[in-house]
């Protein structure tokens, strides 16, 4: 089990484009911190993939996974 399991079924239940730093803390219970580097692929398993994560607008990217 992931620390982030949480944000992985929300994200399988309502299907965001773009989620905020400050909403993964919110659904998670704790900021996003470099683990979720490690942990990103974990959310391929639910039928997404993160696409890019902006330090800078403080945003995660979700897209619908394409399996190769």
């Amino acid at each position: 089990m992931s620390k982030y399991d949480p944000l992985w079924e929300y994200i399988k239940a309502n299907a965001p484009s773009e989620l905020t730093f400050d909403e993964v803390r919110q659904i998670c219970g704790f900021p996003i911190d470099h683990a979720f580097l490690n942990s990103k692929k974990e959310l391929e398993a639910y039928g997404y993939q993160v696409g890019k994560i902006s330090m800078k607008s403080q945003t995660v990217k979700i897209h619908p996974w394409k399996q190769s």
